[in-house]
């Protein structure tokens, strides 16, 4: 008896003595995106493979540097979903945002939502795409670009929502 608590309490020592993995800010299993470029969203209907839904895609006011007159969202290839370019709307403060312009091109898989007035640097918004139709079971990584007033125009990179459809 004396040598099995011996041996126990020896195992629990040399468990002990191993460090714990942690995992770091900027590791995340199976996406590929580190930490500080992921985006927060939400769905109303559970995001259920293709099925009808709605997504709440959020943009922190800290990752807007400058002012932004275009989102434009970007597809995977294998995204087999649908959107309707006649429901979408993005909201600042819990009020909508005029737009100019909605438009998603099925060949370039990008969806861009033209504002009529910029929306200023370091305002939070909540692009919400209504009709969506969801895509096959997996994971999508849908990037946020945004275009500058007058800018050049090279989007500039936000983050990355990393949609999980059941």
């Amino acid at each position: 008896m004396r040598r099995l608590l011996a041996a126990v309490v020896m195992s629990g020592c040399l468990l002990s003595a191993v460090p714990a993995v942690s995992l770091a800010e900027g590791f995340t299993l199976w996406s590929g995106v580190d930490r500080k470029n992921q985006l927060s969203y939400r769905t109303d209907f559970g995001a259920q493979a293709n099925n009808w839904d709605r997504y709440y895609l959020r943009v922190d006011g800290k990752r807007l540097q400058t002012a932004v007159a275009e989102f434009i969202i970007s597809t995977p290839d294998y995204f087999n979903g649908k959107f309707d370019p006649r429901s979408m709307e993005v909201k600042v403060r819990g009020r909508k945002v005029p737009l100019a312009n909605t438009e998603w091109d099925k060949e370039s898989r990008v969806v861009r939502i033209t504002l009529q007035e910029p929306i200023p640097a370091g305002t939070s918004a909540e692009i919400i795409l209504s009709n969506v139709k969801n895509p096959a079971t997996g994971m999508y990584n849908l990037n946020c670009l945004t275009q500058a007033p007058g800018d050049i125009p090279l989007p500039r990179y936000i983050g990355t929502w990393i949609m999980s459809i059941n």
